[in-house]
């Protein structure tokens, strides 16, 4: 009788797994799972959010249908406040938005954040920004042609294009006027990615800046002989990018300690540079078969061979990861936060 007991004790230690399994499965068949991103059509979110898609299906136990879905407004804060409060909490939606989202929410700064960064639950985020670089272009026509020109005092501003309030488009310029003391103007407001991209090939703006490889995979010809544009300088970088070997980063250009210290606070969200998350209150088991698929997608070499013929950097890290990079920010010294904080403040 004892050992009945012991051989049912471990049959059904060896089966609870399985049923866990077996119920996600069972859950997610037949299905759909809504894939968000907060940027329109034809930017770099919106590819990288598009291929996950393509693929993270297959890995998700029971196989569902993923269907995909554009939400763009304020820099992607629809989205991730949509995400957060409205999309389904069973394990049936997901996105993708901003990396600099967590930042504004722990600073403050934005009334319109509806969301506690620490509660989603992040999946995992593409890009650890190892391979990347957030480069301001400029038209090659533009006034300005160095970064010393950029800094006097009454000279011409660089013009520069961006979406909505707390986009990291709108807020990495921010920071190098006041760690560097370049003279920006921005122009915001402009609905997506493509259409930054079409403003500056018409002339309306003179530059923007964004990912490396957000230009690769969506304006491969700016990288050409014929290119309308240069580069300027790069951010989010420790050293200089091996294919911009002669483009100054901005730790390079800090005038003093303080200033290299914000920039290095700023680049902090690149760590989790294409950042995905649900909702928070997730089932465990699913939550967790989420954050595997996840991660078992970008080691799927379907995706591998799809994302290098797209000119997509992928260089993952997991969920927790990500919750351990965002905490960085958290502990940052409380007067360099109220810094940053202060230079978005001051902008509105």
């Amino acid at each position: 009788m004892i050992k009945k007991l012991i051989a049912a004790s471990v049959a059904l230690g060896l089966y609870c797994p399985a049923a866990l399994a077996d119920s996600v499965a069972d859950f997610y068949r037949g299905k759909q799972v809504q894939a968000i991103v907060g940027y329109g059509p034809g930017g770099g979110y919106d590819v990288v959010a598009r291929l996950v898609a393509r693929f993270i299906g297959k890995h998700i136990p029971g196989n569902p249908t993923v269907v995909f879905q554009n939400m763009p407004g304020a820099g992607s804060l629809v989205a991730a406040n949509y995400i957060y409060n409205v999309a389904a909490k069973d394990g049936t939606s997901y996105g993708l938005f901003a990396r600099n989202m967590p930042l504004i929410a722990l600073l403050g700064v934005n009334s319109s954040v509806k969301y506690d960064p620490q509660k989603f639950t992040w999946l995992g985020s593409t890009s650890d920004f190892e391979d990347d670089a957030y480069i301001m272009w400029l038209r090659k026509d533009a006034p300005v042609k160095t970064i010393e020109q950029a800094r006097v005092k009454g000279g011409p501003p660089v013009v520069l294009g961006g979406t909505g309030e707390g986009a990291t488009g709108n807020d990495v310029p921010l920071i190098l006027q006041d760690a560097l003391g370049m003279n920006i103007k921005q122009i915001i407001g402009y609905p997506d990615s493509n259409a930054l991209f079409l403003a500056i090939e018409r002339g309306e703006i003179e530059g923007r800046t964004t990912d490396y490889t957000s230009v690769v995979s969506s304006r491969p010809h700016w990288l050409g002989p014929d290119s309308p544009v240069r580069a300027l300088m790069q951010f989010a970088r420790r050293t200089r990018h091996p294919d911009f070997p002669n483009i100054p980063t901005a730790r390079e250009l800090a005038r003093d300690d303080d200033a290299r210290k914000l920039i290095e606070l700023a680049e902090l969200p690149y760590l989790f540079s294409r950042p995905f998350a649900a909702p928070p209150g997730i089932p465990k088991d699913r939550a967790e078969a989420l954050q595997k698929a996840f991660m078992d997608t970008h080691a799927d070499p379907e995706f591998l061979a799809e994302a290098k013929k797209m000119g997509i950097s992928v260089s993952p890290i997991s969920g927790p990861d990500l919750v351990k990079a965002m905490a960085q920010i958290s502990n940052t010294p409380p007067e360099l936060l109220a810094r940053l904080k202060k230079i978005f403040a001051d902008s509105k």
